[in-house]
């Protein structure tokens, strides 16, 4: 099992309301991925975090291999929610991978 982890700062521009449309849009977009991707055993998008967070947002999610994660990284379904509302809405992103 692999797990993917990976925590997102959004960009500055964006108001209280628009944060929580662009988090919402977000979890929707990756959460529905779920079923759709051989290998991805697990996949959650936290979007609410506590104060002493400098992220606003973390995906956590769990493939069966070293391969699926690959797949899952040129998969149509998950390239078009991240070139749809990740990529243009964030501006840093750290991940870490790791074996469980």
């Amino acid at each position: 099992m692999v797990r993917h982890v990976i925590l997102w700062q959004l960009k500055d521009e964006f108001s209280g309301e628009q944060e929580a449309k662009v988090k919402a849009a977000i979890k929707e977009g990756l959460e529905s991925l779920a079923g759709q991707i051989p290998g991805l055993k697990e996949i959650h998008v936290q979007t609410e975090c506590l104060s002493s967070s400098n992220a606003d947002l973390m995906l956590d999610s769990t493939f069966e291999d070293r391969a699926s994660l690959k797949g899952y990284a040129v998969h149509p379904a998950h390239v078009a929610v991240a070139d749809g509302v990740v990529r243009p809405n964030v501006k840093n992103r750290v991940c870490i991978d790791y074996e469980m």
